[in-house]
């Protein structure tokens, strides 16, 4: 009996012990960085920032692995399903963590089954038009929308994107009624928006600012209180006249919920340490994106209260996954 005793009290000193010496050895293996959009957007263009950095500084591979599909919750779900050890993480934004959720039925609790990191970036919206649209600003867009209600689609990331909550917002504050086109990730959005078979877009500053500088889409407004520094001549939304159209996406770190919080906690430190990095901090600046500096804790209540300020907004707007 006191020999049986004895082994079950080594056995509870090695459970206790497990958490601090997998921290101390984390990563000892390549880790998956799991993306819910297509390759070339702006969630993937972070994930390959962070996959890069992390990879340097921690000696072990961090490989991104594109999901795209269902708001983004594809890759969430992947990751709320992964072993709890921190080898499957995940970039996400908004769309999956707190607007999808109220949308679709999901085989996992965004707020349960993923554990937050950290916020890395939050990025306005800007509306997008292909550069051979006439007209030159918010105003001329929505009279010809009015006119032409049957024309006009706008494009999203995919159901329950910020982007398909963004043009729902605009057909409500101006009174149109452009039709929703969602693709899987804003990059295939971005193809048929330049050939012109949809019409326009409310994307993140992170995916169409290359499209802009490059002068394959034109920029009619942005959705922040303010102007962005890299589109000083573009106008708000408020200063086009629709101030209640007004949007930003952001982006976080996640792991599989129960993931020992010394592997949580040495994550965090990596992302601080590489969001105030000259050359990072340039290239969010980019694409006139915030960096993050919440804490663990904060970024878990930001997490929460965007999920219950969408929910509220989406069953007072009475929007459906279509």
């Amino acid at each position: 009996m006191k020999r049986c005793f004895q082994s079950l009290i080594i056995a509870a000193l090695a459970a206790t012990m497990a958490i601090p010496v997998s921290a101390q050895t984390y990563p000892s293996k390549p880790t998956r960085i799991m993306v819910g959009a297509t390759a070339g957007g702006g969630t993937d263009i972070l994930a390959r920032i962070l996959a890069e950095k992390f990879t340097a500084s921690m000696k072990q591979p961090f490989v991104v692995e594109n999901r795209p599909g269902a708001a983004n919750t594809i890759a969430a779900d992947l990751t709320a399903k992964a072993p709890p050890d921190g080898y499957t993480i995940l970039v996400a934004t908004n769309t999956g963590q707190a607007i999808a959720p109220h949308l679709l039925k999901l085989g996992f609790d965004p707020l349960k089954d993923l554990q937050p990191v950290g916020l890395i970036v939050t990025v306005p919206h800007v509306l997008l038009v292909n550069p051979q649209e006439k007209a030159r600003d918010v105003k001329e867009l929505v009279a010809k929308m009015k006119a032409k209600p049957n024309e006009f689609n706008y494009a999203s990331a995919g159901q329950g994107s910020t982007q398909h909550i963004a043009g729902a917002a605009l057909n409500l504050a101006a009174g149109t009624t452009a039709s929703h086109v969602p693709y899987k990730g804003s990059s295939a959005a971005h193809i048929d928006l330049m050939a012109g078979q949809v019409q326009l877009m409310l994307d993140t500053t992170s995916s169409g600012m290359p499209h802009i500088k490059s002068g394959k889409m034109r920029a009619l407004a942005v959705t922040s209180p303010r102007r962005s520094a890299e589109l000083p001549q573009v106008p708000t939304m408020a200063e086009a006249g629709y101030s209640s159209v007004e949007m930003s996406t952001w982006y976080g770190l996640y792991v599989t919920g129960g993931t020992p919080r010394p592997i949580v906690e040495k994550l965090a430190e990596e992302l601080q340490r590489v969001l105030k990095l000259p050359d990072v901090q340039e290239r969010l600046r980019g694409f006139s994106g915030e960096p993050g500096t919440l804490t663990i804790e904060q970024f878990a209540d930001m997490n929460r209260r965007e999920f219950d300020h969408y929910g509220k907004l989406i069953r007072a707007a009475n929007i459906k996954a279509e």
